[in-house]
C-alpha cells in the first residue's frame, strides 16, 4: 500500500498554495473546488455559511493527488479518489471528528467514501441526487425562440433575483446553504446573472454564470417559474448564458444537470452539451457521533 498523507486547513491561501496546480489540472472535474474556493477567496470565509470552512489535500510522492472541501452546513466534496484512497480519507476525517452529513463527488468515488464511511461510522448512505457533468461544444441556439430578449440582470432587479434564487432552492431542496441575498448580491456584482424577458420587459427566466477561474464557468443555476415553463424560455437563457460565458473567455463551459429531469439534458444536449461525469449525492444517515 503506499503512503498516504492527507492534511486538513482552514486556511485558504495555504490550501491553494499546495493544490491549486492540481486544481487547476482538469478544470471540468474540479470546477466545484474551483469556483468554490475563488468565492470563498473573493467574498471571505462565510460566503456559504457561518460555519468555517474545512480544507484538505491528499500528498503522495511530493505531489497533490486529491481534495476535499466542506462549507457548513453543505456536504462534503471530493475530487476523484481510488477506493484506497476513500478509505484513507474516511480514516483521517473520523480521526479529526469532523462532521459529514454527506458527500457529493463522481459517481464511483462517492459511492467508494460512502461505504468506507459506513464501515467505519455505522451511517447509512442515503442516495440523494444524482447529477452528470456536461461540456459545452458547439452551441447551438434553440430554434424557433421564444419571444422576448435576453439582458443582464441589474440591481433593480435584485428583488426579483432573491426571490428566485429562493423558490430554486427548495425546488431542489437546497433551501439551508447560501442565503439569497448573498447570492444576489454576489452575482450582481459582476453581471452573472441573465434573464429572458418578454417583449414588454417582464422577466421569464434567469441562468446564472459563476466567477471565470482556470478558464472554466459554470452555468448555474437556471430557472423558470413553475407557470412559465414549457415554454422555450430556459432553453434560450441557457442559449444566451453559454454564449457569453465563451465571450468572457471561458475555454470550458460546464453545467450539471439533475439525471431525473430527462427533459433538462435533453435540452442541454441539444444546446450543445456533450457529458463529462456522473456525479452522486448521497446523505448519511444514522451515524455514530465518536
Amino acid at each position: 500500500m503506499r503512503p498516504t498523507a492527507w492534511h486538513a486547513t482552514d486556511d485558504l491561501d495555504a490550501f491553494l498554495v499546495r493544490a491549486g496546480d492540481f486544481l487547476r489540472s482538469r478544470p471540468d472535474l474540479h470546477t466545484v473546488p474551483l469556483t468554490v474556493t475563488e468565492v470563498l477567496r473573493t467574498r471571505g470565509p462565510h460566503a456559504y455559511g457561518s460555519g468555517v470552512p474545512v480544507l484538505g489535500l491528499l500528498e503522495e510522492g511530493g505531489s497533490v493527488r486529491a481534495t476535499y472541501f466542506r462549507t457548513p452546513p453543505h456536504r462534503l466534496f471530493l475530487t476523484p479518489l481510488t477506493a484506497e484512497r476513500a478509505d484513507s480519507l474516511a480514516a483521517h476525517l473520523q480521526s479529526l471528528g469532523q462532521p459529514v452529513p454527506g458527500v457529493s463527488a463522481d459517481a464511483r468515488t462517492a459511492a467508494a467514501f460512502a461505504e468506507a464511511w459506513r464501515l467505519r461510522t455505522g451511517a447509512s448512505p442515503v442516495p440523494y441526487r444524482r447529477q452528470r457533468l456536461y461540456r459545452l461544444g458547439t452551441l447551438t441556439a434553440p430554434r424557433p425562440l421564444p419571444e422576448g430578449r435576453a439582458r443582464i440582470a441589474g440591481h433593480g432587479d435584485r428583488d426579483l433575483l432573491v426571490r428566485w434564487f429562493g423558490e430554486f432552492g427548495r425546488a431542489v431542496g437546497e433551501s439551508g446553504g447560501t442565503p439569497p441575498e448573498s447570492w444576489a448580491d454576489a452575482r450582481l456584482a459582476y453581471g452573472g446573472v441573465t434573464l429572458w424577458e418578454s417583449p414588454d420587459g417582464t422577466p421569464l427566466a434567469m441562468a446564472g454564470l459563476t466567477p471565470p477561474v482556470a478558464g472554466q464557468i459554470r452555468v448555474a443555476p437556471v430557472y423558470t417559474p413553475v407557470p412559465l415553463r414549457g415554454r422555450g424560455y430556459a432553453g434560450a437563457v441557457t442559449a444566451e448564458v453559454s454564449r457569453l460565458a465563451r465571450e468572457r473567455g471561458a475555454d470550458e463551459v460546464l453545467l450539471f444537470t439533475d439525471l431525473a429531469n430527462p427533459t433538462s439534458n435533453g435540452l442541454y444536449q441539444r444546446l450543445g452539451y456533450r457529458p463529462v461525469a456522473d456525479f452522486t449525492v448521497y446523505d448519511f444517515q444514522g451515524q455514530s457521533s465518536s
